[in-house]
């Protein structure tokens, strides 16, 4: 196909983002210079986020049949580029005090961030692996960025080994899909099914092992034991990456597979999908109950929150993919928020991030305005009225009630109440007399920092969507998917 200036508009996230990319290699090998490199990536991915516009003025349009960049593929590009920027900004005063060579967690991030807008804009799966590969090989070497710490070496040989073996799944389930079709794009895999008369052995097989792949990716129950020990062993803001920008590409690229092949969504596939959303919100919440470490807490948290996505995914209908939306952006912002405080914590890098549930024992008194936005960002995880949260899981609801799902939503009201009171017990612990021997706080003028600044301006969004979300609703109701 003849390439027009149309296509170029529309790829012009991706396109800037790769171009900060080359110019951050150059960069790193003229001359290193953390502040540089960080300034390069804040303005690159500035732009990209600004290119957008342009792009989804000419939206909908095919760029190839790997591509094709829409409403849906723009908000989500969007999203994952605005996790980026927050992510790159928490890691700036982090590394300072980093014994390594800094510059190449900055490169590594964006190159990832680069495979997640691949991911959101693709239809086929050719682009659907390069895109999943393109986001998950840098992530391996970011999750093991402080490799002389023995937890953080482990961290990243874990998630690279169960990171392969998803991988292979889903390029077995696309061998078996493409044997079967005869095609790799999504709509043709799902016309191909819609016409199979006879039970299609071969392309449920293949759908069955592309699920489970993109499941180890999002971590859901039984492939989620490896996100704890992963959390816990990256970097802070590697870890804030991973829980916001990794994640959400995967499930955009998940969601657009099984609306664009809708033949897909019934029967054993939807029984198989609501025991694992019921599995992961049950042992996700109850794991969360028994942790001392704040990580660890919220990596468990996270296995829960995709379980209650699940269940909009199942629904596929009505406001399905507003819902999708809703709680994906609430979601992001309030684990973004989460981790920032502990990468702020753990700032500048001392070897041990501060991760541990004692060391934010009377964090109110050193640090009022700190604790205020935690106390914001569990209170927003639970669901709580007035929080970005109770928008998202009021959605989801909604969703669930529409389609009948009611075991999956009785899972998700038992779920949330067990969750309630473990974002209770760090809130508490935040407010308790102070503890004597402290390692690690976060630096008295942490609201003048760009990390601090950002972190706060997330605290007054968590709180804006949650007391007026109608600006982030019209913004998605444009993000439907167009077949």
């Amino acid at each position: 196909m003849e390439l027009t200036s149309q296509h170029f508009i529309a790829l012009l996230p991706l396109l800037v983002t790769s171009l900060t990319i080359v110019l951050l290699m150059l960069a790193i090998a003229w001359k290193r210079s953390h502040s540089t490199t960080f300034i390069l990536s804040v303005v690159g991915l500035n732009l990209a986020l600004l290119s957008i516009i342009p792009a989804m003025q000419v939206a909908p349009l095919a760029i190839t049949p790997l591509m094709y960049v829409d409403g849906f593929a723009g908000f989500y590009m969007a999203l994952i580029l605005v996790a980026t920027l927050a992510c790159v900004t928490l890691a700036h005063a982090y590394m300072e005090g980093f014994p390594g060579n800094r510059e190449e967690l900055y490169l590594l991030m964006l190159l990832s961030s680069a495979g997640g807008l691949v991911l959101v804009s693709t239809q086929h799966l050719a682009g659907l692996f390069i895109g999943l590969e393109l986001l998950s090989v840098p992530l391996y070497g970011m999750v093991a960025y402080a490799f002389f710490n023995r937890n953080t070496l482990e961290a990243g040989i874990k998630y690279m080994v169960l990171s392969a073996v998803g991988s292979a799944f889903v390029l077995f389930g696309m061998a078996l899909l493409y044997a079967d079709s005869g095609s790799l794009t999504f709509a043709g895999i799902g016309a191909s099914l819609a016409s199979a008369t006879a039970q299609n052995t071969l392309a449920h097989i293949g759908i069955g092992m592309l699920v489970i792949g993109l499941a180890f990716k999002l971590s859901l129950v039984p492939f989620h034991l490896w996100t704890p020990d992963v959390y816990q062993g990256a970097p802070a803001p590697v870890t804030a990456f991973l829980v916001s920008a990794s994640k959400v590409a995967v499930f955009a690229v998940l969601l657009r597979l099984y609306q664009m092949s809708p033949v897909t969504a019934g029967g054993w596939l939807t029984d198989l999908l609501s025991v694992i959303a019921v599995a992961s919100i049950l042992v996700g919440n109850l794991l969360a109950l028994t942790q001392s470490n704040l990580k660890r807490l919220l990596g468990y948290s996270s296995i829960a929150h995709f379980g209650y996505l699940l269940i909009a995914l199942i629904a596929s209908d009505g406001i399905s993919v507003e819902a999708i939306g809703v709680y994906l952006t609430t979601y992001v912002v309030s684990s973004l928020g989460a981790f920032g405080v502990i990468t702020l914590m753990s700032t500048p890098y001392h070897g041990r991030d501060a991760d541990a549930l004692f060391e934010y024992r009377g964090l109110f008194w050193r640090r009022p305005y700190l604790t205020a936005v935690l106390t914001l960002m569990m209170l927003s995880l639970a669901g709580i009225p007035l929080t970005a949260g109770f928008i998202g899981k009021f959605y989801i609801i909604t969703v669930g009630v529409e389609a009948h799902l009611w075991w999956l939503l009785g899972a998700l009201v038992i779920g949330s109440a067990i969750a309630v009171f473990y974002y209770l017990r760090v809130m508490v612990t935040l407010y308790m007399q102070e503890h004597t021997s402290l390692t690690h706080d976060a630096p008295l003028n942490w609201g003048q920092r760009a990390g601090g600044i950002m972190l706060v301006a997330i605290a007054i969004f968590t709180f804006l969507i949650g007391v007026h979300p109608q600006p982030l609703l019209q913004l998605l109701q444009g993000t439907g998917l167009v077949h």
